[in-house]
């Protein structure tokens, strides 16, 4: 409906942006004229008359606009009740009373539309992020382009607080960057270049500290970037893109709003139709009975109840959108707001995601340093992720480097390694390894491994010669706000929180433990997820599932609301996902949440006023109790509280 008021009010803007507005303003003021010449200046009735038929123009333009471009459709809704209303109250010559009721009717939708703007422009917002230009390098030159014209692989400079024209990775120059208007990440992020450009892994598994979005902000130092994506396809793009169409993705509460009106509007005025014959039944007159009728027609109109609902869904998003998060419509914003349950994946949600080393212990009086040095020497010469991992946390600990003193490296798949380092045999692996080679592994280093193992370490043994003389632990250990995080999610209302992860059960045991989940499931193929995220909808009815958007699609899909975590730069994510957090900070999470449980209550609190008012107004009109101006004053008053009401979402925070 928005949409089509706004493409109507579009034609007839004559005194620019505001016509409305200031319309609503003239039809007050010759209300006021008509009145003052009618009861206070006494002059002949055609003065006053004509005052209110201005004031009727002016009040009535827009609406009759509207009214009569969805007459032809069949749609017969709160326009052509109060534009009916007027013309009724016009006919008995209760003028200045439909004056009244129109200067309040269009005033109030004034508001409403620049309500709904304001909340639009919060969203609009994001497309002044990026710059319009950009200074490319072109051969040995510099030359100023619109960002539309940069191609992919073209070289632009960045100057120091400016904004970046597009997403790629640093080439050259290191800086600190705001992402705050794509992540909402409250803290500028240190970037530097990247080593090597040939052979780059797709945008979105590229290392974080060398990539930027368009629409960042750099800090004091040049840098070069390498365009990765063009401008339509940036993140900052498809985030505004995204955002701008969640206004026709309309909520549960909206579609049941919308049925509720196609059946309300035609009873109330079937209900006033017959109200217009009350003087057959009852002792009045035929202008009384309409003007009754009149006043029931204003008093039963749901203009609140309409907008109720949109209003707090639109400020609700944009204030997300304001913060770093894409919430996909309004289905999503009220589905969350009911979330009692959420399941998790571990690794990158929970986890950093990257394997650390945790233990390095020397056994048979080997020394720790000695020990330090020949698992580096030999895990350098591995490709493995976990030996990566190993080999360049011991260089940070101990401040070692390789001296390639490691040679013959050999790789036993499902086992571990083997080298030569000193011109000795040693390996590095499982206990299946050790046992193999006819090294024996004692019951208390089997001990100390399953201490390990309990605790969620993925353990390594380490043989020099023919003995052991170390294990080596690494883990994917939980993010640092992990803890804080689920503990902040306990307190506005979440009670199980659930971990599901391919890892071995230890490992999960593991960090739950340690995090405060209330549940974890290990071992599970992505199939296992999916059977797991049933059993939970099966118990909890509605669930959310927080996850990468990627590997975790299968589950994700299933869930009630689904939430990808560091969606910035993936298009998976933001193409799949629910709700995208763009930063990867799951420290967001209960904003979010946050965010939707005050928009769930706000929208119920609009229903119950919208509703109340109707409910209070019909039978006092019906009796008539009252006229129309007091059914006018409550009707549009309530419209004017439940906007407000709305827009406080937009400066919504956690307590």
């Amino acid at each position: 409906m928005a949409n089509n008021e706004h493409d109507v009010h579009g034609h007839y803007q004559v005194l620019g942006k505001k016509t409305e507005l200031y319309f609503a303003v003239f039809c007050g003021v010759f209300l006021v004229i008509g009145f003052s010449i009618e009861k206070l200046i006494g002059l002949e009735g055609w003065f006053s008359l004509l005052s209110y038929i201005i004031s009727y123009f002016f009040g009535g333009f827009f609406i009759t606009i509207e009214a009569i471009k969805k007459i032809p459709k069949g749609e017969f809704d709160i326009d052509f009740l109060m534009i009916a209303a007027a013309a009724g109250a016009a006919y008995i010559g209760s003028w200045a009373e439909g004056a009244l009721l129109l200067f309040l009717f269009s005033l109030g939708h004034a508001l409403e539309h620049y309500a709904m703007n304001k909340a639009k422009k919060s969203i609009e917002a994001l497309g002044h992020l990026s710059p319009k230009t950009a200074l490319v390098k072109r051969n040995g030159k510099l030359e100023e382009v619109p960002i539309e014209t940069l191609k992919i692989e073209d070289v632009i400079v960045v100057k120091p607080n400016t904004k970046i024209a597009a997403d790629g990775v640093i080439l050259s120059g290191s800086s600190s960057i705001n992402q705050a208007p794509i992540t909402g990440e409250s803290m500028p992020i240190d970037k530097t270049s990247i080593a090597r450009t040939n052979n780059l892994p797709e945008f979105k598994d590229i290392d974080k500290s060398h990539v930027v979005f368009a629409g960042t902000i750099n800090g004091d130092s040049s840098i070069e970037v390498l365009v990765l994506k063009l401008t339509e396809d940036s993140t900052v793009s498809r985030l505004i893109k995204m955002v701008s169409e969640v206004e026709t993705q309309k909520s549960p509460t909206q579609r049941l709003t919308k049925k509720f009106e196609k059946w309300y509007v035609p009873i109330v005025i079937i209900v006033v139709f017959l109200l217009c014959f009350a003087f057959i039944i009852v002792d009045e007159t035929f202008n009384a009975s309409l003007y009754r009728a009149i006043t029931v027609l204003v008093a039963a109109s749901p203009c609140a109840l309409a907008i109720s609902t949109p209003s707090a869904v639109l400020s609700g998003i944009a204030r997300a959108a304001q913060k770093g998060v894409l919430i996909k419509g309004g289905k999503a914003l009220e589905d969350l707001g009911e979330i009692t349950t959420i399941a998790f994946d571990k690794t990158g949600t929970l986890t950093e995601g990257k394997p650390k080393l945790t233990n390095l212990i020397p056994l048979n009086n080997f020394n720790e340093k000695d020990l330090a040095h020949l698992v580096l020497e030999v895990e350098s010469l591995s490709n493995h992720p976990l030996a990566k991992a190993i080999a360049n946390d011991l260089g940070v600990k101990f401040n070692i480097a390789s001296q390639n003193k490691a040679s013959n490296v050999n790789a036993i798949q499902g086992k571990g390694i083997q080298a030569q380092y000193k011109g000795e045999k040693t390996r590095i692996g499982n206990v299946k390894l050790m046992e193999d080679s006819g090294i024996k592994v004692t019951k208390t280093i089997h001990s100390k491994m399953n201490q390990l193992l309990q605790n969620g370490h993925t353990v390594m043994l380490v043989a020099f010669k023919t003995d052991i003389v170390g294990l080596v632990s690494v883990m994917d250990l939980p993010r640092k706000t992990a803890a804080s995080t689920l503990k902040r999610l306990q307190e506005i209302g979440v009670k199980h929180m659930i971990m599901l992860t391919g890892d071995h059960q230890n490992v999960g045991d593991a960090i739950a433990k340690q995090i405060g989940l209330t549940e974890a499931k290990g071992n599970l193929l992505p199939e296992d997820k999916v059977s797991a995220i049933k059993a939970l909808i099966k118990r909890d009815k509605k669930i959310a599932m927080v996850g990468d958007g990627v590997n975790d699609a299968p589950a994700m899909a299933l869930s009630t609301v689904s939430i990808a975590m560091g969606a910035a730069g993936s298009d998976v994510a933001l193409e799949t996902a629910d709700v995208a957090l763009m930063s990867d900070k799951i420290e967001n999470l209960p904003f979010v949440i946050g965010l939707s449980r005050a928009s769930k209550r706000i929208i119920k609190q609009n229903i119950f006023i919208s509703l109340g008012v109707v409910v209070l107004l019909v039978p006092v009109t019906i009796l008539g109790l009252t006229n129309i101006g007091v059914a006018v004053a409550f009707h549009e008053g309530s419209t004017i509280v439940v906007v407000l009401n709305a827009l406080r979402l937009l400066r919504f925070k956690m307590s």
